[in-house]
């Protein structure tokens, strides 16, 4: 008994002298393996690639954590337990190997929207309000009314942030009653990402609504460009 407590403690003790080391020398390791910034992630790391790395081993069920863009202990152990699962070399670093079994084998994201400006803030307040307006719609429709405020941002009517759109006065019945408030689930999160990486199923849409519960006359004399679920999307 006392030598396997003797024993754990040794094996704590190396995996923190370890993730301390790596995190401290993670430049030199960057020059030693010989790969930019773009094509390897390590703990410590943060940014885009971290989040969609985080996003696949998430949707994957090998990690549990936030898809926040840091790459802590929760993302190492999620990578290691890929890349046992998957017979590449168990050492914790997303390399160009296990990006491209993770699908990710450039680590770029692909994007009309300015992924560089979307901090982890930006990505889990959309998800709330996705998960706020849109469960229970198809994920496609989850997708769209995240691609809707994205759109905003762009246009000269709205203000140019994804805060700034969502808490703007009167915009979002999810903001006035609360529900922004709830707890977004994974599908809510994942589709915060694709929306932010790009994908718009709403044809640019500006506006979306429920024709069952619309009261604004308005928004009827939109033009729609798409239908998705129980949502209108329009322009």
């Amino acid at each position: 008994m006392k030598n396997k407590v003797l024993l754990t403690v040794i094996a704590t003790i190396l995996l923190v002298f370890l993730l301390c080391s790596i995190y401290l020398f993670k430049d030199d390791l960057r020059n030693i393996y010989g790969y930019s910034r773009a094509a390897l992630s390590y703990y410590g790391s943060t940014g885009q690639e971290v989040i969609n790395i985080q996003a696949k081993l998430y949707n994957w069920g090998y990690y549990k954590g936030i898809v926040d863009g840091i790459y802590g202990y929760l993302t190492y152990t999620a990578v290691r337990d890929f890349q046992a699962k998957n017979g590449l070399t168990v050492d914790g670093i997303a390399g160009p190997e296990t990006l491209a079994a993770l699908g990710l084998p450039t680590g770029v994201a692909t994007a009309s929207y300015d992924t560089d400006g979307a901090t982890s803030q930006d990505i889990d307040l959309l998800a709330h309000l996705i998960y706020g307006e849109a469960r229970g719609e198809p994920y496609i429709g989850q997708v769209a009314v995240g691609a809707v405020i994205l759109n905003r941002t762009r246009d000269d009517r709205f203000p140019k942030t994804i805060a700034g759109v969502i808490y703007q006065p009167g915009a979002f019945d999810a903001v006035y009653d609360g529900q922004i408030n709830l707890t977004p689930d994974k599908n809510a999160y994942n589709a915060a990402i694709d929306a932010i990486n790009g994908w718009d199923p709403s044809g640019g849409a500006i506006y979306y609504y429920n024709p069952a519960t619309a009261t604004n006359a308005w928004i009827w004399t939109r033009p729609i460009v798409a239908v998705i679920g129980r949502h209108n999307f329009a322009k």
